[in-house]
C-alpha cells in the first residue's frame, strides 16, 4: 500500500525523525527504511499533508507546517509516495477489529467518539489489546461545558485520565477531566507561535495548561497567561517548569476581565475561546501596546465564517486602533455548515 513518507539525507535521519516525532506524525503500522543514503519516514495518516508540504518544493514552505522545521535540518528533503514494509510483528486495533476505527491520541491516553456504547466499548478493548501505547481510553460523553470548557467523559479501559502530551518539542500535564485541551489544534498552534520573536510580550487571554504560551516562552518571548480554571493555572505553572520556561512565564488564575497591571502590555494577544471571545475584545484592546497581533478564534457558518469577528473586532478597536487584517484561516470544520476560524489582526495606534 502507498503511503506518505518523509524522505531524507541519511546524515539527517534522526533529526529529521526527531522532530516528527515531536509532532506525534510517524506511522506506528509502517517500518523506517534506509535505502542506500537516504531514509524513508512514513507519515501517520491523520496527519494532513498540508502540514508536512505534499510537493519537494513545497515542504516548509508553510511557516505552519511541520515540514518548516524539517528544512531547517535538510533543505532537499521531500514527501514521497512510496510502499515501506509493514511491522509485521505489531497488532494495530484494525487486526482485532476487521476495520479501522477512528481515534485520537494525547499522550498514553487514547480518545475516541462514538455514540453507540457497545461498538465504542469493542475498539476501546481492541485498542487496549494491541501494540498501541495506551493506558487508558476515553469515550467522549459530552460536548464542552460551562464556563471551565471541560466534558464528561467515559471511561472504556484503565483508569487514569491525566497525563503528559508532547508536541513540538514541549510536553504538557494535564487532566483531560479537569481542563480543556484539543491534540487537534496542534498544527495551528504551531503556526502561532512560529511567528513569536525574542523579547516579544505574550499575553494568551485564555490560557489553559500553557499549549500557547510554553513554546512562545521556549521562543524567548516574555509571557503572560490566564485562565478562569484553576486546575489549568497549577498545571500551566508545573508545564512551565517542566519545559524550563518558568522565569518566563506568569500564570494568573482570573477572569481575564479583572486582571490589572497589564494596559498597554501586549505585543502578541491569544484568543482561542470560540463561540464567545467577542465579548472579551474590549479587555484584548486594552491590553494591546501601540502595535499588536491579535490571534482571534471563532465559529461561524460556513456562508460567511469570518466577518462576524471582523466586525466585532473593527468595531471594538477602532478608532483607538488602526485594523489590519493580515490572515484569514479556516482552522477546522466544527459541525456540520459551522467552522472554526482564525483572524490574524494587526492593531496599530493612531497618531
Amino acid at each position: 500500500m502507498s503511503v506518505l513518507c518523509v524522505r531524507t539525507a541519511r546524515e539527517n535521519g534522526e533529526a529529521v525523525r526527531q522532530s516528527l516525532a515531536e509532532a506525534d506524525a510517524i506511522s506506528e503500522e509502517y517500518e523506517i527504511e534506509v535505502v542506500d543514503d537516504d531514509i524513508y519516514i512514513p507519515l501517520d495518516p491523520s496527519i494532513d499533508p498540508a502540514a508536512i508540504g505534499s510537493e519537494p518544493d513545497a515542504i516548509g514552505s508553510e511557516p505552519d507546517a511541520i515540514g518548516s522545521d524539517i528544512a531547517a535540518i535538510d533543505p532537499d528533503a521531500e514527501v514521497v509516495d512510496r510502499e515501506p514494509p509493514r511491522r509485521d510483528s505489531q497488532t494495530l486495533p484494525k487486526d482485532r477489529l476487521g476495520f479501522e476505527p477512528s481515534y485520537e491520541r494525547l499522550g498514553d491516553i487514547v480518545i475516541v467518539d462514538e455514540d453507540d456504547e457497545g461498538r465504542a466499548q469493542r475498539i476501546a478493548d481492541a485498542i487496549l489489546e494491541s501494540d498501541l501505547r495506551a493506558e487508558t481510553v476515553l469515550n467522549r460523553a459530552s460536548p464542552i461545558e460551562g464556563e471551565l470548557r471541560v466534558r464528561r467523559w467515559d471511561v472504556l479501559g484503565g483508569d487514569g485520565t491525566e497525563t503528559v502530551h508532547r508536541e513540538y518539542g514541549c510536553a504538557f500535564e494535564l487532566d483531560i477531566t479537569e481542563v480543556y485541551f484539543s491534540p487537534r489544534l496542534a498544527t495551528e498552534r504551531h503556526r502561532v507561535v512560529s511567528r513569536v520573536e525574542s523579547g516579544e510580550r505574550f499575553f494568551d487571554m485564555f490560557a489553559g495548561v500553557g499549549p500557547f504560551v510554553i513554546p512562545a516562552a521556549k521562543r524567548g518571548a516574555e509571557c503572560v497567561g490566564v485562565d478562569l480554571n484553576e486546575t489549568a493555572i497549577e498545571y500551566l505553572r508545573r508545564n512551565a517548569e517542566r519545559n524550563g520556561v518558568s522565569d518566563r512565564v506568569s500564570a494568573i488564575h482570573a477572569d481575564v476581565r479583572d486582571v490589572s497591571g497589564y494596559d498597554g502590555w501586549a505585543d502578541r494577544i491569544v484568543m482561542n475561546l470560540p463561540h464567545s471571545a467577542d465579548a472579551f475584545l474590549d479587555t484584548a484592546v486594552e491590553l494591546a501596546s501601540e502595535e499588536c497581533l491579535l490571534h482571534y478564534y471563532d465559529i461561524q457558518h460556513e456562508s460567511d465564517p469570518f466577518g462576524p469577528g471582523e466586525r466585532a473586532i473593527r468595531e471594538a478597536a477602532e478608532p483607538a486602533y488602526a485594523v489590519d487584517v493580515e490572515a484569514r484561516r479556516e482552522v477546522r470544520s466544527y459541525a456540520p455548515q459551522e467552522l472554526n476560524v482564525c483572524l490574524d489582526v494587526r492593531l496599530s495606534r493612531d497618531g
